[in-house]
């Protein structure tokens, strides 16, 4: 699989982290699942993608509204924080995205603008020993209004010098498209596990289709 970067000369990349340069989304959904099932809360796959790109604290405080339940904000996200650390021997950087960044580290500023802690996006890059390439990093920490909300881009381009519209933005959630749409800056999405499976099982169904007609001719 090759993403399609949009035409233009770009003066730096912006990336999500989670989805984006490591493959998170999958251990993230299990520690969610552990932690929330010690409370009873159920959270559906298909919720848990949707939803991605938004902050801890505001996924468990619309599941306690959801589910009618009262779990605590700040221990459930430390809960589930430790046990998605637990697995980071088992995280892997997306080679798509990798490719990007070692095609132009070096040349144009790299930013990491998440959604996630800022500890946890350290942690991520330092597990797939990415950490160096991303001097700047924006957390969850430093801004008020989340994805959709354009604010977490605008502040990294401020950090790294850069105008909005010379940016462009890896994104894997449609939240993360809209926030990057509104700061004025380019994007390329990153598919989901999900969707990678599906892209590379078609793949793997047009290479043996063309197998079989080569046999045949």
């Amino acid at each position: 699989m090759k993403l399609q970067l949009p035409a233009g000369n770009f003066a730096a990349y912006l990336f999500d982290c989670d989805g984006t340069i490591v493959d998170s989304m999958p251990l993230h959904y299990i520690a969610w699942k552990t932690a929330l099932g010690e409370w009873g809360c159920p959270f559906p796959e298909d919720l848990f993608y949707s939803w991605g790109g938004k902050p801890v604290s505001w996924i468990i405080s619309t599941l306690n509204e959801m589910n009618g339940l009262h779990m605590p904000v700040e221990e459930l996200g430390t809960r589930k924080e430790e046990m998605y650390f637990a697995m980071l021997p088992q995280l892997q950087a997306i080679p798509e995205v990798v490719e990007h960044i070692e095609a132009e580290y070096g040349r144009i500023p790299f930013a990491v603008v998440s959604g996630g802690r800022r500890n946890s996006v350290v942690r991520s890059l330092t597990a797939v020993g990415l950490l160096h390439c991303f001097p700047t990093i924006v957390g969850a920490e430093d801004y008020v209004h989340s994805k959709p909300a354009p604010d977490c881009f605008l502040l990294g381009a401020e950090r790294l010098g850069v105008a909005p519209a010379g940016c462009l933005v890896f994104e894997d959630t449609a939240l993360g498209i809209q926030a990057a749409t509104a700061a004025g800056m380019a994007s390329v999405l990153v598919p989901s596990p999900l969707e990678r499976q599906e892209l590379e099982r078609r793949e793997s169904e047009r290479r043996q289709a063309g197998t079989i007609g080569s046999a045949k001719a």
